[in-house]
């Protein structure tokens, strides 16, 4: 059995293809321009507004891509985004095709006070990149990803996907940290932190990121770094969506050999107790070229697995030699570890995780795989193919990062733990939800604090941001004081 048929059976999902990637080279009429009434639209603060048609018209004018409203032939197809729960219905979309497009929209909703949805990848997992009644700011077309192999650095516009990143820089030799669904966004990737299956060797997409483009709120386009505005490029590493729109992101490349050690061990779930008490004892000491991680989830035919995820970016017969220890625990139903390409492993996802999918989450950061999180562990294990428990290993490269040097909150975590739901049927919304959050209450005890671009219902951001809340807050403050980027894990500005 290969992780991409476990996969695709354990969340009940079938739906492999993305959604049409749709052309944008053409200057489109908004259907704004043939309408005689105000467009209904929503503020900051949930009060009903009139969006003038003569400034609709206006924004649409001085737009390189095109602003669609309801009735568009486009409009249904791009505000769908990526998780099938999230059914909304923006005022207006304007499709960005550079950073003065973004400008230009991002103005309009700040002179406004509009309700204000920003879509990457669309992968926001409470559906975050859209709303109901604002503007939502597609960056979907700006999806360039260009490799410069002798300075080693890729830069992928706001709107690229990973798979676009991941297979530029491969081209090339190369890679940097990237996330373990390829059809995921860069952008809400990187801005939260970015986890990937080489961030123990290369740390964080965030540490990975060397400068970036952003819009604020004031309509501006700035160029951050370490040494241009270098409290907002500290503040948009791990502080989310909440300082403005990242129109590029600019990533520091490594050596690579595509053709690696990899794939996925899996036993019945009765041998969970042995596997997961190994593994917690012997997954800290391991060198950071191994990436090494467990799943909980049922068979569509009622048989309960528990799997883990191998990576070994090295030498193979050290990886063999590292590896040896996990494959004489208990007797596995199978064995894929071999060599073969890196893209594998980062697309084995993708069908499980396909558009349309109805899917929740809860997530938390854990310091240490203890006995007693392993009992819970194994105690809330539910028998149903809709739902799945996930981890992913962090240390290495991760921890060795200064708790302040960016304004990710969590470096001392070696693992992530998430319990997923993934299903179909509408029918289903409740009960999954229902015992998704079961599940996780049984497990959260043992966390601390949340990873916040994916978690559903992550809202106190002051306290998952611990110690650097209050300088996100001052920057916030500084630039975005109306809150503008709201629709996040939000950080409250300073007053």
């Amino acid at each position: 059995m290969d992780r991409r048929s476990f996969c695709r059976t354990t969340l009940s999902a079938s739906i492999a293809a993305a959604l049409p990637m749709l052309p944008g080279c053409e200057k489109q009429v908004p259907v704004a321009v043939k309408v005689d009434t105000a467009i209904r639209g929503i503020s900051l603060s949930g009060a009903e507004l009139e969006l003038e048609k003569a400034a609709v018209r206006e924004l649409g004018e001085s737009m390189t891509g095109p602003v669609l409203l309801s009735g568009h032939p486009q409009y249904d197809s791009v505000r769908r985004v990526w998780n099938g729960m999230h059914d909304k219905r923006p005022a207006l979309i304007a499709r960005c095709m550079n950073s003065q497009d973004v400008s230009n929209a991002v103005t309009f909703a700040q002179e406004r006070e509009l309700l204000t949805a920003v879509r990457g990848g669309g992968h926001s997992w409470p559906g975050k990149s859209v709303c109901d009644d604002g503007i939502m700011i597609d960056l979907s077309l700006l999806n360039a990803v260009s490799v410069d192999p002798e300075v080693r650095r890729a830069t992928a516009g706001g709107g690229a996907l990973l798979y676009g990143l991941d297979s530029a820089a491969l081209t090339h030799g190369l890679i940097t940290t990237a996330g373990v669904v390829s059809h995921t966004g860069v952008g809400g990737f990187t801005l939260g932190g970015g986890f990937g299956r080489l961030n123990r060797k290369y740390g964080l997409a965030i540490d990975n990121l060397r400068s970036a483009e952003i819009v604020t709120a004031d309509g501006k386009v700035r160029h951050i770094s370490d040494d241009n505005e270098a409290d907002l490029f500290w503040a948009i590493r791990g502080g989310g969506g909440n300082f403005g729109v990242v129109t590029a992101f600019e990533y520091q490349l490594h050596p690579f050999k595509r053709n690696l050690l990899s794939g996925n061990i899996v036993w019945p779930v009765a041998q969970a107790r042995d596997v997961l008490e190994f593994y917690a004892e012997w997954y800290p000491g391991k060198s950071d070229e191994l990436y090494v991680g467990p799943t909980m989830a049922t068979m569509p035919d009622g048989t309960g697995i528990i799997l883990m995820e191998v990576v070994y970016n090295d030498d193979p017969v050290a990886g063999e030699k590292e590896l040896a220890p996990l494959r004489k625990i208990g007797k596995p139903m199978d064995d894929g570890v071999k060599m073969q390409d890196y893209l594998v492993m980062q697309t084995q996802q993708d069908a499980a995780f396909g558009h349309g999918v109805r899917s929740y989450i809860k997530n938390g950061m854990v310091k240490t795989i203890t006995q007693e999180l392993i009992d819970a562990m194994i105690e809330s294990y539910v028998n149903d193919p809709r739902l799945a428990l996930f981890t992913h290993t962090a240390g290495g490269a991760v921890k060795r990062v200064g708790e302040m040097d960016t304004a990710f909150p969590h470096r001392n975590a070696e693992t992530m733990i998430i319990v997923g739901g993934g299903w179909l049927d509408p029918a289903d919304d409740e009960s999954v939800i229902a015992m998704s959050r079961e599940r996780y209450q049984k497990l959260e005890p043992y966390t601390g604090g949340y990873y916040d671009n994916i978690d559903f219902d992550g809202a106190k951001a002051i306290n998952n941001y611990g110690p650097v809340y209050e300088r996100l807050s001052q920057i916030k403050g500084a630039y975005d004081p109306m809150n503008l980027f709201r629709l996040n894990s939000n950080i409250a500005p300073a007053t």
